[in-house]
């Protein structure tokens, strides 16, 4: 019936020649005041969005149909904040990280990504690859397994040599090329003449640990194969490697005992190496009294605290392990 008032009014004005007011709509006039319906010739004939944006002007008091967007006095000023700049990179020191916070992220990219069906690269391709890699930042980069094949042992090679050298003039970073190895010592020795280029190399070496791998890929014993770590690690110092890394393969389905036995054996060969350091620096320090020596006692004495803390964990576990067995 609303409707039909409504196109009876708007005949009847269109016969006088007059415009008619159209009738709001019963909800408009239940929610908005007589005075905020728009009229014909203002806001009516604008499109939907205009029309919204008029209604809620005048709704807001600003009479003259168009909203106002400007900030009032009493607001205070939009200051743009500056975007948080990264934390200062620490320091790099082999097997230890100064800042409780910092993730160190080892990238194997170029040597298990590799292994991917479809995924072989060539040399060039792992060189650009490992440029990339440098740039996000990354702190290690695995480049490959350089015993495995000539063209592997030069593709790691060229990375530790352009981009293992490349330092950031600005922050000092150079990521560390690290190259992976067996404890067999001509695999070790082919690792270390590939990395040695850069200027912080680092070894991988590893060894299974697992039941099923000592017995049927290995054939060795529990005890030979603690030997052949402990020797890996002992031959890598010879070379001159100072950053080196061991893993024990197929650890997820290793004893948990003979875990902590192994890794609590190839940091027991650490420490001693820091013993002697030890004894080295307190002699320089008797002899010279310098302060250079003293520095190097005490980073010494650090590193050494360090290695210990870890050793006596691993026995720890070792012994929580057989008391949970028994």
């Amino acid at each position: 019936m609303q409707q039909l008032a409504g196109r009876q009014r708007a005949a009847s004005a269109a016969r006088s020649g007059t415009t008619a007011t159209p009738a709001p709509h019963p909800l408009v006039r239940a929610r908005v005041p007589n005075s905020l319906v728009p009229s014909a010739s203002s806001s009516f004939a604008l499109p939907a969005r205009r029309r919204a944006r008029a209604l809620c002007a005048r709704a807001s008091g600003n009479g003259n149909g168009s909203s106002s967007s400007s900030p009032s006095s009493d607001d205070p000023p939009i200051v743009a904040k500056p975007p948080l700049a990264d934390p200062p990179r620490p320091p790099y020191v082999p097997n230890r990280i100064d800042d409780p916070n910092y993730v160190r992220i080892f990238d194997t990219t170029l040597r298990d990504g590799e292994q991917s069906p479809g995924a072989t690269l060539t040399s060039k391709e792992k060189l650009d690859i490992a440029r990339q890699l440098a740039k996000l930042g990354v702190d290690i980069i695995e480049a490959g397994f350089p015993v495995a094949s000539p063209d592997d042992f030069e593709a790691v090679r060229r990375i530790a040599i352009e981009v293992g050298n490349d330092v950031n003039p600005e922050t000092g970073y150079v990521p560390v090329i690290c190259g992976l190895s067996r404890t067999k010592p001509a695999d070790l020795e082919r690792a270390w003449d590939a990395v040695r280029h850069a200027r912080r190399p680092r070894v991988h070496t590893f060894i299974a640990t697992s039941r099923i791998h000592m017995e049927h890929k290995l054939r060795m014993s529990e005890d030979q194969v603690v030997e052949a770590a402990v020797a890996a690690v002992l031959h890598l110092k010879k070379l001159g490697c100072d950053d080196i890394e061991f893993s024990p393969e197929d650890a997820g389905r290793s004893e948990p005992e003979f875990l902590y036995r192994i890794l609590g054996e190839v940091i027991k060969v650490r420490i001693e190496d820091w013993r002697r350091a030890v004894l080295w620096c307190c002699c320089c320090c008797f002899i010279r009294r310098g302060t250079r020596a003293r520095v190097c006692r005490q980073q010494t004495l650090q590193k050494r605290r360090s290695l210990a803390r870890f050793a006596t964990l691993a026995h720890a576990l070792a012994t929580k392990s057989r008391l949970n067995n028994k």
